[in-house]
């Protein structure tokens, strides 16, 4: 079942409530219904490769990547440096939303070039396991929200239902009353997390290219701690380091934290066709061309999804399209500000939490 609030109310009102799944599934009437839409959107040129866009914007993320570094070192021993860390965040997230568009080979048509820049810019560029990363996220496409199924809805540190608050323990017991409060200051360790994840990835055998994820990924700590140690003494290099992984982990999770945080959940053998799965789950975020920039094309989270193969400059493009073919088979399109995906987002962890809240707290 797919239990969320209403989604017209998702602001106002805390209760869980279900979306039917159809009883027989039609899938030749649902695949038909993609097809329509891909049909559309193919016809309007939305599914072609920006190849002199993706040039402009992997060579200014580069030099905006090498400007930083050349930043640290002029500026050298200095309180001034951390800064620049600050700046490097930003960057880094940058080069992150790169490596995600190269992951969904919406730049190279062919795998081995999008896996080769891939692991360039994930690997060696920020220090993230990119084949992982892509295992992860490829499940997440194909079930996002679904509580057994989407790894990003897994309750290793928070929970996301009251179904899961209810099963959980350890350590997401213990945060989960305050998990609303607890959800950005725990954005400041992503950053490290997604390195650690990277690294124990490296002893799974279904990981591809293990050899040359590890020899970019140990490349990359080398030249990043070298960097810092030898140019910085050792209280300001772990100032450095920290200012720069918290904001890295803090940029980034609010880049996707917009996504489908707060938004219907799936349960079970519950799978609704594919078109209302990834529309249902997922939320756009209004902006102009800054938060485009600043998100990386994903505030247009439903086309993203719908077309995860779409250049991210004309997601934009494809939302006219999409909304109003959605509006004529009645499924809601929900896009919200910013700020609004955020509340809405925290409210969710707030009430999902509530059977934790509702123990007795332990004596003593």
């Amino acid at each position: 079942m797919i239990s969320s609030a209403p989604r017209r109310h998702l602001v106002h009102e805390a209760q869980e409530t279900t979306l039917p799944a159809p009883a027989a599934p039609d899938v030749p009437a649902q695949a038909a219904r993609h097809a329509a839409l891909t049909k559309q959107v193919t016809a309007a040129g939305l599914m072609r490769r920006r190849t002199g866009y993706y040039i402009a914007r992997i060579a200014l993320v580069s030099v905006l990547y090498a400007a930083g570094w050349t930043a640290f070192v002029l500026v050298g021993d200095s309180w001034w440096n951390l800064a620049v860390a600050a700046y490097l965040a930003a960057v880094f997230g940058q080069v992150a939303l790169v490596a995600h568009d190269v992951g969904h080979r919406q730049v190279f048509r062919l795998r081995r070039a999008s896996e080769r820049c891939g692991r360039l810019a994930g690997n060696l560029g920020i220090g993230m396991g990119y084949g992982w990363w892509q295992d992860k996220h490829s499940r997440h496409h194909a079930n996002p929200n679904h509580e057994e199924l989407d790894p990003d809805v897994n309750p290793d540190l928070l929970v996301w239902s009251e179904d899961q608050a209810r099963a959980a323990k350890g350590l997401p017991r213990l945060l989960g009353r305050s998990q609303a409060f607890l959800f950005f200051p725990l954005l400041t360790l992503e950053g490290f997390n997604l390195h650690v994840a990277g690294i124990r990835a490296l002893w799974s055998r279904s990981l591809k290219r293990r050899g040359t994820e590890g020899a970019l990924l140990f490349a990359h700590f080398a030249l990043y701690l070298g960097a810092l140690f030898l140019v910085l003494p050792p209280g300001m290099a772990v100032a450095f380091l920290v200012v720069h992984q918290c904001l890295f982990g803090v940029y980034l999770g609010s880049i996707f934290a917009p996504n489908h945080k707060g938004m219907p959940t799936l349960k079970g053998d519950d799978r609704p066709d594919f078109l209302r799965r990834q529309v249902l789950t997922s939320r756009n975020v209004r902006g102009g061309r800054f938060t485009d920039i600043a998100l990386g094309g994903l505030n247009y989270q439903i086309e993203h999804h719908l077309f995860p193969s779409m250049p991210s400059p004309q997601l934009r493009e494809a939302q006219p399209l999409v909304r109003q073919f959605c509006a004529e088979r009645g499924v809601e399109y929900l896009e919200t500000g910013l700020i609004t995906s955020y509340r809405q987002a925290l409210k969710s962890l707030h009430d999902a939490g509530r059977p934790i809240r509702r123990e007795p707290r332990p004596a003593g």
